[in-house]
């Protein structure tokens, strides 16, 4: 996930839950059409479909006068006919809110004022991914009271707080309002990106922890039951606590679906990112497999890593990748070579994936590259040789 200047992004490592194939919290009915999906997609009956796709960044910055650039409806075109079926749209709430550009503090009165006209070019967009058969995934990227990025202001904190818990649940009702009669097939909701516990939200130096399990669970039936309130077929995902990184074993009986990351190493991954290494001189040139830094790296580690994940699977909970990828200074055989593998270790599991972003130092389209041999591709710049490998998985 590139960021804008400023913020300090912390964890990224792996999970975002999916489903609601049922029809309320806590029911165990499956629906048939989902079951069907599962059978023919997946040698692992992965209670959700295997999603293949993008994340589009047009809304996710966490800060109120952040506007992003909108997605042209070609790209869904293209996505569609390259054979995937996936959009994960990250939304930070402060994009749809009527307050004043360039406002940086926002109250907890201007957490509810949300601006029409703004939703309504979200949902624009919304559309326009559906028109092309891509199932779109909703996620609030910063949320009331939390964002695993810093550098912004929350007028509260959505782990020590209800008057920010309830601002949460608030949201995610009016966005299930809004898509009540659009079918499961076609949209999910992703409750908060990448959770994890800061005492300070608004504190860039303030270490992150896991969230209590127990917190996690209350925070995540409460929304859940206000958007199958709406629709009780509708897929909810919630992502791995401790930024990503871990599977959520209290949310296992919600009937919810959890997602992993896929940038595990971050050594690998995150090669001179700035926001995460913000010295890069200092990092040792990235292989894949290797020794980095004193660290043997390889698909072995790869396999243990996800081994959560896969058993999550098997005990019949849903299991998505919300995100993966590598940024642009990584070179290009080495990040071929280990993504490759975290691949094929998800989807011959049955788990599909979305890679972070369509276009971008991430993505597939323009993702300013040094190493690489581009495909002119309508004016952009294509990066056919990961295209071809997403295309086979």
């Amino acid at each position: 996930m590139t960021m804008n200047k400023g913020l300090n992004r912390r964890t990224f490592l792996r999970n975002v839950g999916l489903a609601a194939v049922a029809e309320i919290v806590g029911c165990t009915k499956v629906l048939p059409e989902i079951a069907a999906i599962n059978l023919k997609n997946s040698p692992v009956k992965n209670k959700l479909p295997k999603w293949k796709g993008f994340n589009i960044a047009d809304y996710f910055q966490p800060d109120p006068w952040y506007v992003g650039g909108n997605t042209p409806e070609e790209f869904f075109r293209w996505v569609a006919d390259w054979g995937f079926d996936f959009i994960r749209i990250p939304v930070a709430y402060p994009t749809y809110l009527n307050i004043t550009p360039q406002q940086k503090y926002i109250t907890a009165d201007d957490v509810y004022k949300i601006d029409e006209n703004k939703v309504n070019q979200i949902e624009k967009t919304i559309y326009l991914a559906q028109k092309y058969n891509l199932h779109v995934s909703l996620n609030l990227h910063r949320a009331p009271g939390y964002c695993i990025s810093t550098g912004y202001h929350e007028p509260y904190n959505l782990w020590t707080e209800k008057k920010a818990q309830d601002a949460f649940v608030h949201h995610w009702s009016f966005w299930a309002k809004r898509f009540k009669n659009i079918s499961y097939r076609k949209i999910s909701f992703d409750l908060l990106n990448e959770p994890a516990y800061r005492d300070n939200v608004n504190d860039t130096s303030s270490k992150t922890t896991a969230v209590p399990g127990t917190l996690y669970r209350t925070l995540a039936l409460a929304a859940t039951t206000a958007i199958r309130k709406e629709n009780p077929a509708s897929y909810v995902i919630a992502d791995g606590n401790n930024g990503g990184s871990d599977i959520v074993p209290e949310l296992v009986d919600l009937n919810i679906g959890q997602s992993c990351r896929g940038y595990y190493p971050f050594e690998i991954s995150h090669y001179k990112a700035p926001w995460v290494y913000p010295d890069p001189a200092y990092q040792p040139t990235p292989l894949w497999p290797g020794t980095v830094g004193g660290r043997y790296f390889s698909r072995a580690m790869l396999e243990e890593y996800y081994k959560p994940w896969l058993n999550l699977v098997k005990q019949g909970v849903g299991v998505h990748c919300g995100e993966c990828g590598c940024v642009k200074d990584t070179p290009h055989n080495v990040f071929l070579a280990w993504f490759g593998d975290v691949l094929d270790i998800l989807t011959t599991n049955g788990i599909g994936f979305a890679l972070w972003e369509l276009k971008g130092d991430f993505g597939i389209l323009n993702s300013n590259r040094a190493d690489v041999q581009y495909q002119d591709w309508y004016g952009y710049k294509l990066d056919k040789k990961l295209l071809t490998m997403l295309q086979s998985k």
